[in-house]
């Protein structure tokens, strides 16, 4: 699981940085998942390792134009695939439906794969055999919703060298002990599934905060979580300005991040004004008032790539595990 920057600006593009747009990509599924939709995003996946055929499934945080604008131009493009685009899902806030009928009355645009459009409300909104996705209504001048995807924890691996150390006979009887069942040996021996099976494997978990105050339904979202990326628009000198607009400043970010025990924060969706390295205050400024008190803190930029790797732990393992994507 690789989470990929699309765009990590707000309000509207500059020369550095696009509109919000967030990239989830799953490795081994050849699939990833779209995190708010600005104007441009389709342009900065020409630019990206990610194509527009393998796009799964569209989350929209809330209706603000910088998070939104993109997504009929992309719908429209993935049409252009002479079929071979699969079906897509696309979840948001209540009026995304009427948002998505309105533009297609005005301006048609006929999709050549299925489209199934899910208006979201606080609780689990999408489940598969491996991920749970849930969202929570955050604090912002409109709805808005902060998404938290859960993988789920995966058996762990069975210990083949313990099996044969013990006398079963390859065939049925390994898998019957895989799937932590009991199994007796033709000498009578009672062999507990449990024992030749290591730990369970840790399912990892990234939040998506998209626009919002500091609030109590993203830090339990958060929590626990192995990457939380949360907007940061402002510098806490500038705390006026965020209250006024409905966002968070980065020492508030990272104040959550440290109340719900996340392990890695990446802050996004900045204000253009800390962007002049000579300024009186910079974006290296704002990464230090995070650090101060979440050390685990990055700064997302537009193309950036920040991998969530699963923990693995060997049986009777309990530090120095490794890690895989």
């Amino acid at each position: 699981m690789i989470v990929t920057f699309l765009g990590t600006g707000s309000g509207a593009p500059t020369t550095r940085r696009n509109v919000s747009g967030i990239g989830l990509r799953f490795l081994q599924a050849g699939k990833w998942w779209l995190f708010d939709c600005g104007e441009g995003t389709q342009h900065q996946l020409l630019r990206s390792p990610m194509k527009i055929s393998q796009l799964d499934k569209i989350f929209i945080t809330h209706l603000h134009g910088d998070h939104l604008y993109g997504l009929i131009g992309l719908l429209a493009s993935r049409s252009l695939r002479n079929g071979e685009a699969a079906p897509l899902e696309l979840y948001g806030p209540p009026g995304l439906d009427r948002y998505f009928r309105a533009v297609m009355d005005t301006s048609p645009v006929h999709l050549q794969y299925p489209l199934e459009l899910k208006i979201v409300r606080d609780g689990v909104v999408y489940e598969d055999e491996e991920v749970i996705v849930t969202c929570r209504l955050a604090k912002h001048r409109v709805p808005s919703f902060a998404y938290a995807i859960q993988e789920k924890d995966k058996p762990g691996a069975f210990q083949v060298e313990r099996a044969k150390e013990a006398g079963v006979p390859f065939g049925p009887l390994y898998g019957a002990l895989k799937r932590g069942e009991e199994v007796t040996l033709a000498d009578g021996t009672i062999l507990a599934g449990k024992d030749f099976v290591g730990e369970p494997q840790p399912g990892r978990k990234i939040v998506f905060s998209g626009d919002t105050e500091p609030c109590t339904a993203v830090r339990e979202l958060a929590e626990g979580s192995d990457l939380l990326v949360h907007e940061a628009t402002y510098a806490q000198r500038d705390k006026e300005l965020a209250v006024r607009s409905g966002h968070s400043t980065a020492q508030e970010a990272a104040e959550l991040a440290r109340q719900a025990s996340v392990n890695q924060l990446c802050l996004t969706h900045f204000s253009p004004r800390y962007e002049d390295e000579e300024g009186d205050f910079t974006m290296e400024d704002l990464l230090a008032e995070a650090q101060a008190i979440h050390p685990s803190t990055v700064l997302a930029a537009d193309f950036m790539d920040v991998p969530v790797k699963r923990v693995r732990k060997t049986m009777g393992e309990s530090a120095d595990p490794c890690y895989n994507e």
